[in-house]
């Protein structure tokens, strides 16, 4: 893909997602569930590679790590981040003359040292420009396993669509302006989700290259609201969910739910018969959808429609979940869906007597 606009640090995507927990063995149960195959462990450490497709999760189980210390704080989460870029030491130097703060990863003998910055809730950021089949880090630092497929195919899923960071409120305008700063991200979506009580305010951020997209969302109310409630069950600022992508959404769901994935409670009927009305001509099979629990996003005027498909798991790791994504030409995150299912549940409420609607 070319550079949507100047990309500085030379960002092509997001290379792994780091993770630890108090009980890593739980954490390894958790990306088996999800379909991901233990692929390699490190030559020096207690760090694992998991692998689904082109996805890239590492467990890091080392005691006195950074990662370690990251887990006795939150519990169980995402602790670090991979970007790809053209050229690491380039992007350091950039990011760091842009006021990165630099993070030392103690490595061991013949290890690669893989250049970090401090990032949302201190977890790393680093910096991998070794990720070509044959010399990547993994084919450097790890030892694949013997008689197991390097690229196993999972329950479908091949990339890191986006992740989505929960910040304190009134932080949101911080941490867009420190990935504009350091890596010329820009602001594609914002959007503001009213209920009845308690609200949302998120601020879609994507890097120069397309590939790597960063939702920032802080509470909009006083109240404790799902953002509130994050963060102070995550012990602070950090990674709220993971979305894994693919090409068939509904097989990919059913191949989750044969493991036992727990998936987020289906929307009321209504959602679905509003579907038509909300998105004319989608050409979707509403009930494979409606059976399914998946719900559908995009644009339908103008000739072909641009649709995105999404469901989310309930939470699997401390506060952390997973969004399970497949795009038709829609470069959203669903934003649609929020006030969709707030009118359809509402709809429901008016059929059901609940409430008086217009006569």
């Amino acid at each position: 893909m070319t550079d949507l606009f100047e990309n500085p640090a030379g960002l092509c995507g997001f290379e792994f997602v780091e993770f630890a927990g108090p009980d890593p063995e739980k954490v390894a149960e958790v990306f088996r569930l999800l379909g991901f195959t233990k692929v390699a462990r490190h030559r020096s450490k207690q760090v694992d590679l998991y692998r689904q497709g082109g996805i890239n999760f590492i467990l890091n189980r080392e005691k006195k790590s950074l990662a370690d210390y990251f887990a006795q704080e939150h519990g169980p989460s995402a602790c670090g981040l991979g970007f790809r870029v053209r050229n690491a030491q380039q992007a350091y130097k950039y990011v760091l003359d842009k006021g990165a703060q630099p993070l030392e990863i103690p490595t061991g003998p013949m290890e690669l040292r893989l250049p970090a910055i401090k990032g949302i809730g201190g977890a790393p950021v680093y910096l991998i420009d070794r990720f070509e089949e044959g010399s990547s880090i993994y084919d450097i630092d790890f030892e694949f396993l013997d008689g197991v497929d390097p690229h196993p195919e999972g329950c479908g899923f091949y990339e890191i669509d986006h992740l989505t960071h929960n910040v304190y409120r009134g932080r949101m305008a911080y941490w867009a302006d420190y990935y504009t700063r350091l890596f010329n991200f820009r602001e594609i979506r914002y959007f503001d989700i009213k209920g009845e009580y308690t609200g949302l305010t998120s601020k879609a951020m994507t890097a120069p290259d397309g590939k790597i997209r960063i939702p920032l969302n802080e509470e909009a109310s006083s109240g404790t609201g799902q953002i509130e409630e994050f963060l102070m069950q995550f012990n602070g600022e950090g990674i709220q969910h993971i979305a894994l992508r693919c090409n068939d959404l509904p097989a990919c769901v059913d191949r989750l739910r044969e493991r036992g994935v727990p998936l987020m409670t289906a929307p009321p009927e209504t959602y679905y018969e509003m579907l038509e009305e909300r998105l004319p001509g989608h050409g979707e099979p509403v009930h494979e959808l409606q059976a399914r629990g998946i719900l559908l996003d995009g644009t339908t005027g103008g000739g072909t429609p641009k649709l995105l498909l999404q469901i989310f798991s309930n939470t699997l790791l401390g506060p952390v979940f997973f969004e399970f994504i497949e795009r038709k030409q829609d470069d959203g995150f669903g934003e649609g869906n929020f006030k969709a299912l707030f009118e359809s549940i509402e709809r429901d409420q008016i059929q059901r007597g609940v409430i008086k609607g217009d006569n």
